[in-house]
């Protein structure tokens, strides 16, 4: 790997805003948004789990049914792409077992070598304490993937907005994502920020470190 210098990181973060008006006459590249999705695939999650997942919106119908639902927010119809982040409907035994199918087709290693991952999944997500508020454990690390996306996309020069102004039950109903076995939890807008979004030049506002970072 060839880590970035840290100023390069921090310029994209300086940059990065969430966008109040995009251009809707520009799209993001077939090159860029493939690593955009890959960027997705490679959110870390608890166990590897990946409870999510996640819905690409381009279809014009779509989106423009989508937006009453969103507070009216103009970035659902004028971004070039719009991501729903989901979670499954159930976290349960199906669920984890394909998991585990997974790491052994990838790692090439026997399902059975598995079986104290599996047991250590069952006793806690699954079966044990945390299976009482999976769905709301499943949401948290959502939104580990929803900072990872927007992070991604500001080192490559594309502007997001995150969105939690929106009705999960319209956007299920709209979607047909019930039938599908996954609920919404936030959208993102992803595109390129209009010339004239008045807001994009604005200082960026947060509190001095000495705030916020103590060390122990």
């Amino acid at each position: 790997m060839n880590p970035i210098p840290p100023a390069h990181l921090l310029n994209a973060l300086n940059w990065r805003y969430a966008t109040k008006q995009f251009d809707p006459d520009r799209k993001i590249d077939d090159v860029s948004w493939r690593a955009l999705e890959d960027a997705l695939i490679l959110t870390p999650s608890s166990y590897g789990l990946q409870p999510w997942h996640f819905f690409v919106v381009t279809s014009p119908e779509l989106r423009s049914r989508l937006r009453p639902h969103s507070w009216n927010q103009s970035q659902i119809t004028d971004a070039s792409h719009l991501v729903v982040f989901t979670i499954p409907e159930k976290i349960d035994v199906p669920f984890m077992e394909k998991y585990l199918d997974r790491i052994a087709e990838v790692r090439g290693v026997p399902l059975e070598s598995l079986a104290f991952y599996r047991d250590m999944m069952l006793k806690d997500v699954i079966a044990g304490p945390r299976s009482a508020w999976s769905r709301e454990w499943a949401c948290r690390q959502v939104y580990i993937a929803l900072g990872n996306f927007m992070t991604a996309a500001a080192l490559v020069g594309v502007d997001t907005c995150p969105l939690e102004g929106i009705d999960p039950m319209e956007y299920d109903a709209i979607l047909d994502l019930p039938a599908k076995g996954f609920n919404t939890v936030v959208a993102c807008a992803a595109g390129y920020r209009s010339p004239e979004d008045k807001y994009a030049a604005l200082p960026k506002v947060r509190f001095d470190k000495s705030n916020i970072v103590q060390h122990l």
